[in-house]
């Protein structure tokens, strides 16, 4: 139940820090939209995430049964490896383009944060989580 709290909280504070951040720069260029779109789509997980949990705890269901660490263990892997080549790409793109290091390292993580909620859903509603002997 902990972590539930935990994981709303992280939620706000991301939210109303990123709500100061686009509220105090002045004109926005369309890669600051598209960086607000996906923190914003990165909270939604998160709360989605979130309501998951608690239901199910309300339900007296375990917060992780076997299904859902192995969920979480391939997710992990699959994140992980898209996380590795989207880095190469960003380095790859920082060579021909001149971009900000803060954009650029800005990008990386939100890619990372992207890989991972897209690898999540994958092995959750599509498969892939089940041992085949």
């Amino acid at each position: 139940m902990k972590k539930t709290i935990l994981a709303f909280f992280v939620a706000g504070m991301v939210l109303l820090t990123t709500g100061f951040w686009f509220l105090s720069s002045g004109e926005k260029s369309p890669s600051e939209w598209v960086q607000f779109g996906v923190i914003g789509l990165i909270i939604a997980f998160g709360v989605f995430f979130a309501f998951r949990r608690l239901s199910s705890a309300r339900r007296g269901e375990p917060q992780e049964d076997e299904r859902s660490k192995n969920v979480m263990l391939k997710t992990a892997a699959l994140s992980y490896y898209i996380s590795l080549y989207w880095w190469v790409f960003l380095l790859f793109i920082k060579d021909r383009i001149a971009y900000d290091t803060e954009v650029l390292i800005g990008s990386g993580i939100l890619g990372m944060a992207v890989a991972f909620a897209i690898s999540w859903l994958y092995f959750q509603f599509r498969g892939g989580h089940e041992e085949s002997n």
